[in-house]
């Protein structure tokens, strides 16, 4: 499910499901039979165009549009030399996607920072600097929220920290070059 697909048929949600109204970060509850179309398939969630309006269904709910979540895991365990591998938390960072733009966060440029710092009682703190493409998105908690989860995942991390920056502010030259050509602003 991590990729992205061409959804053009409407699908009917087999059961309610929460839901998150994007791009003000509503929750709201999608009820069984809607029809909903599915725009973007990607990083485990799913965001679908519904009466007009885009939302983001969690992984947890996605079964109620028929499809499974398949989501990279890294390898949690604690290793020996309790180093974390930096790139491994990049691979991780480019499985977080925007709900409204099927680029994930690292190619839009909205990792400021990301710090590995080893902890004196043993693990690593993990610090992300991160913007969002639009300082008033409601959605900055729940991409948030993706970043830290994920990120628990690697190797030797025991802490991670995400804090939301607007300085500088984004801005489509941030962006990959091939983020830019994919969306056109370039």
């Amino acid at each position: 499910m991590d990729k992205q697909s061409d959804f053009n048929e409407p699908i009917n949600l087999s059961r309610d499901c929460e839901a998150i109204l994007i791009p003000e970060g509503a929750p709201i509850t999608l009820e069984k039979g809607t029809a909903v179309y599915v725009t973007q398939a990607l990083g485990g969630s799913v965001t679908v165009n519904v009466n007009g309006n885009l939302a983001r269904i969690p992984p947890q709910n996605i079964d109620a549009i028929g499809l499974e979540v398949q989501t990279q895991t890294a390898d949690s365990t604690t290793s020996g030399d309790g180093i974390v591998d930096e790139a491994k938390v990049w691979e991780l960072l480019g499985t977080c996607y925007d709900p409204e733009i099927p680029i994930n966060i690292v190619e839009l440029g909205l990792i400021y920072r990301c710090e590995i710092t080893p902890l004196e009682d043993g693990g690593n703190r993990v610090v992300i600097d991160m913007t969002l493409t639009a300082p008033g998105c409601g959605m900055g908690p729940f991409l948030v929220d993706d970043v830290e989860q994920k990120l628990m995942q690697v190797a030797n991390v025991s802490e991670v920290n995400v804090e939301l920056v607007f300085d500088p502010i984004w801005n489509p030259e941030m962006m990959s070059e091939a983020a830019r050509l994919q969306t056109g602003l370039y």
